[in-house]
């Protein structure tokens, strides 16, 4: 396995990490940051969070209040806009000097995270390696005004809800997740949502069904999940930050629904979906329903015949399925 860039970097002398605390944003769960030191993980990705905290790393969903570190190294991510506002925020978090580090690969978009900084900063360096470029600089002791700009502030959707800028769905309810809504049965007892988003689903069927006794949303993205607490005010729901193929309800479900992703990064990844059926197979009591919205052409009749005793076909509609599926097999 190939070192890290940040490591590979210190190694050959390219970059003199300065004394002081480090702060990693958007930290990966496999990454070597340890190596940085006295270091601080910011990442709000559950399953990351998860692994970063299992090594006795000091990890947080959101950047520490009134904390100042003397580098900082940003994980970009496929949404651009969430990759500048990290980059923001490690900026207004480092004492002027130090060292900023922003690392990811080529299919991730970091050619274009470089242009944009060289067009605001000097750039003190490039590395490339292993289908990437990890980029640094010194923070100036005034920051550019452009770097504020960074910082996208949350939008409102036309019925009310709010969204996470350079999030998934971020300018309003997906299609797919409007079907779903749109065909889903009366439910009745505890349900849960997987993946909940920032709360589109679990809020407009609370809006609808007045048989539902309690609702789950389990979402892995912290922010997303605080955005769904905003958003729903029903005393019915109930929020979990949790991976949801980890994920250990306090009861079986009477009903899930789910609306999967279906990406790693920026590639298809059917795996995904498929974990999500595993995971509603096993928190579903013997009489429970699942209810599931996806892309027409992603593979996952397999999956519910392997899971689920009985299923169908609830509709296909502008390239999207909705599948019932019951009796789940333990």
């Amino acid at each position: 396995m190939t070192p890290d860039r940040w490591i590979l970097a210190l190694e050959a002398g390219e970059i003199a990490l300065p004394p002081g605390p480090v702060v990693v944003l958007r930290a990966r769960g496999d990454g070597d940051v340890a190596a940085l030191g006295d270091v601080t993980c910011v990442q709000g990705f559950a399953p990351d969070h998860d692994m970063l905290a299992a090594r006795g790393l000091r990890v947080m969903p959101d950047l520490p209040e009134g904390e100042a570190f003397s580098a900082a190294l940003v994980q970009i991510v496929k949404a651009r806009a969430g990759t500048m506002a990290s980059i923001a925020e490690a900026l207004m978090v480092l004492r002027p000097g130090g060292l900023l580090m922003v690392d990811g690969q080529k299919e991730e978009g970091i050619e274009t995270i470089l242009k944009t900084l060289r067009g605001v900063f000097d750039i003190s360096g490039v590395f490339s390696k292993a289908h990437g470029k990890l980029i640094w600089l010194s923070r100036p002791e005034t920051l550019p005004e452009t770097v504020m700009g960074w910082m996208p502030e949350p939008t409102e959707t036309e019925d009310g809800y709010v969204t996470v800028p350079g999030g998934f769905s971020a300018e309003g309810p997906d299609r797919g997740s409007e079907i779903l809504v749109a065909l889903v049965p009366q439910l009745t007892g505890r349900v849960a949502d997987l993946g909940a988003g920032w709360g589109y689903v679990a809020g407009e069927i609370l809006s609808e069904q007045d048989q539902i006794t309690e609702m789950d949303l389990i979402e892995a993205d912290h922010a997303m999940l605080e955005a769904a607490a905003a958003n729903i005010d029903d005393p019915r729901a109930r929020f979990h930050w949790a991976d949801v193929t980890r994920f250990q309800p306090d009861g079986l479900y009477d009903a899930i629904v789910a609306n999967p992703p279906f990406h790693t990064g920026r590639r298809a990844d059917p795996a995904l979906g498929r974990a999500f059926i595993a995971a509603a197979a096993r928190m579903l009591s013997a009489r429970g329903r699942f209810f599931m919205v996806a892309n027409r052409h992603l593979p996952y009749e397999d999956a519910l015949k392997a899971a689920f005793g009985t299923g169908r076909l609830l509709g296909e509609l502008e390239g999207y399925k909705i599948y019932e599926a019951a009796k789940p097999k333990r």
